[in-house]
């Protein structure tokens, strides 16, 4: 039997909302390049992340990895409050 990878992503991103119990909003913004016409433009993702002891605030820097699904829409657990 083959064992699967431990590998887990993980990102860093700002707190969007808190408003949830032990879940928070955050956004992730990337820069994209236009194939044809080489302007830069902003893309962001939001993700519901697990916050289990509530310690984030809206605006903070935080990093999340990926873990089992938690609800419909949570597949991610804070790591740190940076």
């Amino acid at each position: 039997m083959e064992k699967t990878s431990t590998h887990k992503r993980s990102f860093l991103g700002t707190v969007v909302s808190t408003a949830m119990n032990k879940t928070i909003v955050v956004r992730i913004d990337s820069i994209k390049t236009h194939p044809k016409y080489g302007k830069q433009y902003t893309r962001s993702k939001k993700y519901h992340v697990h916050d289990e002891k509530g310690v984030a605030k809206v605006g903070e820097k935080v990093n999340f990895v990926e873990c089992r699904p938690l609800s419909k829409t949570k597949r991610w657990r804070l790591v740190v409050a940076a």
